[in-house]
């Protein structure tokens, strides 16, 4: 290949084929999972370390589960209603859905919140739909969420 061919492929190739993946991993991103409460629990994280769960028995993916006070899923909507890019998809008396879209790619991550009577807490889960890796950050959402919930309600 002459170099002038080569450059041209550098400069027009090399961010259309960029382009096209980050385009069809935004797409991906757009597909649910299975998600929600199968016998009494919520699903299982997959093996990659983009998933964090209170009923994971790993410490990679083991999260400590969040108090559960009086009116603490209302208190928990407020706090997922108060941040950016969270929306609330689905909720009952004891289940909590709730999507989490990335600023910069729109990437969405799913966070599920169940009220576990018996233990007293909410039992929580929150996984990336895309990639291997998520650097932590369902960890660090999760983590906000209950420095938020510690906080006493705006009003």
């Amino acid at each position: 290949m002459k170099p002038r061919r080569t450059m041209l492929f550098v400069i027009l190739g090399l961010p259309l084929i960029v382009l096209i993946t980050i385009g069809g991993l935004v797409v991906a991103s757009w597909r649910r999972p299975e998600l929600g409460v199968v016998d009494g629990r919520l699903r299982p994280c997959p093996d990659s370390p983009n998933c964090v769960c209170s009923l994971a028995s790993d410490d990679e993916h083991r999260i400590d589960p969040l108090p559960a006070n009086n009116g603490t899923l209302e208190r928990l909507r407020q706090v997922l209603n108060e941040m950016p890019g969270v929306q609330i998809i689905e909720e009952d008396e004891n289940y909590l859905r709730a999507e989490c879209s990335s600023s910069l790619l729109r990437f969405v991550d799913d966070m599920e919140f169940l009220y576990d009577s018996e233990a007293g807490v909410i039992q929580v889960r929150s996984a990336s739909r895309v990639g291997h890796s998520d650097l932590g950050a369902n960890r660090k959402r999760v983590e906000v969420i209950r420095q938020r919930l510690a906080k006493e309600p705006s009003a």
